[in-house]
């Protein structure tokens, strides 16, 4: 795979396949065109530059991707709130919010994808729709403590799946 990775062919056809994926995730959420073409090409300079870190075991490109585009998006968040622009527009205020919520969503959702099935839909059904543990056991047919256990033990992986995205407590 270093092979690979140590020529340029893979970043061509990883551009190919996620530039515009990529482009559009940055968009919603920066809402700005250059910056948003910044943050894309900013990625795949990231993506270069550490493609030794790079480790098919743990995630596909896509998703390596993503998280460099994730932070690339967030150190470019960090910048537009540290040189504030002043604005009258009411919803500016709430822009880092939405931002960050959004960052958020995604960064749950992507942790939750390499979390186990079982312990995925008892951790959205508990934790995500509020629905008691005695229900789901009844809907899933198995004991109330198996719903908690897994509950337990998806929260604990979820955490580790985190942990290794680079994400502290």
């Amino acid at each position: 795979m270093a092979g690979i990775l140590d020529s340029g062919d893979w970043l061509s056809a990883a551009y190919a396949a996620h530039g515009g994926e990529l482009y559009g995730f940055a968009m919603r959420a920066l809402s700005d065109e250059g910056l948003a073409e910044d943050a894309v090409q900013e990625t795949f300079v990231r993506a270069w530059r550490s493609r030794a870190r790079f480790d098919p075991e743990l995630g596909s490109p896509r998703t390596w991707l993503f998280a460099i585009v994730r932070n690339v998006i967030a150190d470019l968040g960090r910048a537009r709130t540290r040189a504030p622009v002043p604005t009258d527009e009411p919803e500016a205020a709430g822009a880092e919010e939405s931002l960050d919520d959004l960052l958020l969503g995604w960064q749950v959702e992507e942790a939750l994808r390499r979390v186990g099935d079982l312990h995925r839909q008892v951790l959205v059904e508990t934790q995500l729709r509020g629905r008691g543990y005695a229900e789901l056991a009844t809907e899933l047919g198995v004991p109330e403590g198996t719903i908690k256990s897994r509950v337990y033990y998806g929260l604990r992986a979820l955490r580790n799946v985190l942990e290794e995205m680079g994400y502290g407590d």
